[in-house]
């Protein structure tokens, strides 16, 4: 298999995307796989319900840098190698106007969503390029591609994160590092609940129907997987839209 004798590292591990990835590469028989996220509690459920001793947790906080370098150090230890790093965690911030949002939001959306995209590649390059090689993918967003009112905070961290992939790509690509970016529209999983909530407050459900059908946590498995894969061991500052066609 593709996937045999590779590691992977994932942030925001616990959460929907980021269980199912790690379940995908489990089943694509993956040597290990560590899920790095903030809830310690969440990340021992995540644990339980994939139930492989494969898999090992790492609770971090994604914007700080020496969480970053901790989780970064357990993977090399453990392992001696990162394949793929998908950075993953993410969160939505606040549905307001620009004239409400407040400021520590709009603060703490950038830390999570772009520093802690860059701190990852920051502590991962070092190893890769000694391991001579991997593959970075990172998770943005549709909002990543176009606007949405009142969700400055989380537009303009995913369309950060193009820039941040497409600058990494150049910087990797000597070394044998390819770094891609994923670009998902609404996703079935907590986060679109939140906005859907935002948006509408105690009918969420209705705003849901003004989205297209969301894209199932598995479907996404494929792409998620694809930079792992020989295939694509010539391409890199690829950025894939997954849209569910009606």
């Amino acid at each position: 298999m593709e996937l045999k004798d590779k590691t992977a590292v994932i942030t925001g591990g616990s959460g929907g995307i980021g269980l199912a990835t790690a379940r995908q590469f489990l089943q694509e028989g993956i040597r290990g796989v560590l899920l790095v996220d903030i809830s310690e509690e969440a990340l021992a459920e995540a644990q339980a319900t994939l139930a492989d001793e494969r898999v090992f947790t790492f609770k971090a906080d994604v914007s700080q840098a020496e969480e970053v370098a901790a989780y970064t150090a357990f993977a090399e230890e453990k392992w001696q190698r990162i394949d793929l790093l998908f950075l993953n965690a993410g969160i939505e911030g606040r549905v307001a106007t620009i004239a409400e949002y407040p400021e520590e939001v709009f603060d703490q959306v950038m830390a999570v969503n772009v520093k802690g995209v860059f701190l990852g590649m920051r502590a991962a390059f070092p190893l890769m390029e000694r391991q001579g090689g991997g593959a970075i993918l990172i998770t943005s967003s549709v909002a990543g591609l176009q606007g949405t009112a009142k969700t400055i905070a989380y537009t303009t961290s995913k369309h950060a994160t193009i820039g941040a992939m497409r600058v990494a790509a150049l910087e990797g690509a000597p070394h044998g590092i390819r770094v891609n970016s994923m670009h998902p529209s609404p996703v079935d999983n907590r986060m679109m609940r939140s906005l859907e909530e935002g948006f509408a407050p105690g009918a969420g459900m209705e705003v849901k129907k003004n989205f297209e059908q969301m894209i199932p946590l598995g479907a996404m498995a494929p792409t998620r997987r694809w930079p792992s894969s020989p295939p694509s061991c010539f391409l890199t500052a690829v950025n894939s839209l997954l849209v569910r066609l009606m």
